[in-house]
């Protein structure tokens, strides 16, 4: 599978969720809410219609693959050992 513009992810997401609303308004019948949701849902087309190209020299947003993956381990505490306390300064020093 090639990769897919932004905009063609963002019409699959939107077809997607025009279908749960159409299966939501088969249980529900024609509600206020789910009016609401059927109009939200054309107001995201249309939106999506007008949206364009993207703004000039806008850059591109990375890749996932070019993303670096930061682990949720703790860090080594030697590694804060000389520093600082934000906020409180050097633990040696007082404030004038």
């Amino acid at each position: 599978m090639g990769k897919a513009e932004p905009l063609e992810v963002a019409r699959e997401a939107v077809a997607t969720l025009a279908s749960a609303v159409q299966r939501l308004r088969s249980h529900h019948g024609d509600t206020l809410g789910i009016r609401r949701l059927v109009s939200d849902v054309d107001r995201i087309v249309a939106d999506l219609d007008e949206l364009g190209p993207p703004a000039p020299g806008h850059p591109p947003s990375p890749a996932p693959e070019e993303l670096m993956e930061i682990p949720d381990t703790p860090y080594d505490e030697s590694m804060w050992s000389d520093a600082e306390h934000e906020g409180f300064g050097a633990p040696d020093r007082r404030a004038p």
